[in-house]
């Protein structure tokens, strides 16, 4: 039996995402949380009411009908800006607070790194740089980085 099978999930005027139950109950101003963001961004989904209640559970995204699966994929793209760096450029200083200046799949930006505690190892080389105003950056596999990249960024770890 698939239970997202019948999934309504639907903007209201307000751009808000609307669940319809299996039940009939209508659930207004609904947020997708992914249980594994980094780890696993396809797997574990549950929709939660406004009062931080879970509603629905969703296993897969990707077997989701199209229609709420562009709907999920979307609010959950807005809702978790995670930029992704593929270079540091530059350190201002290799003790902490230091300014970084770095290229991401968003373009290029600089942050402060308030201490070496605010980079995280997630395993399989990735890291989550954390940086003064609360911005996470993800390094999917630092080994992958370019050489420079790797010189610095080891000074931090």
């Amino acid at each position: 039996m698939d239970e997202n099978r019948d999934l309504r999930l639907e903007r209201n005027a307000f751009g808000r995402l609307v669940l319809t139950a299996a039940d009939g109950a209508v659930h207004d101003g609904v947020l997708p949380v992914r249980a594994f963001p980094i780890a696993a961004p396809d797997e574990g989904v549950s929709i939660v009411g406004a009062d931080g209640r879970e509603l629905h559970w969703i296993e897969r995204l990707s077997a989701l009908p199209p229609s709420p699966r562009a709907l999920l994929e979307a609010e959950l793209a807005s809702r978790e800006f995670m930029p992704t760096i593929l270079q540091i450029s530059a350190v201002s200083t290799f003790s902490t607070p230091s300014s970084w200046t770095v290229e991401t799949d968003r373009g290029s930006t600089s942050f402060v790194l308030k201490g070496e505690e605010d980079i995280r190892r997630l395993g399989n080389g990735a890291l989550l740089i954390v940086d003064s105003h609360g911005i996470q950056f993800l390094v999917r596999d630092r080994l992958a980085l370019d050489r420079r990249s790797k010189k610095l960024l080891e000074r931090f770890l």
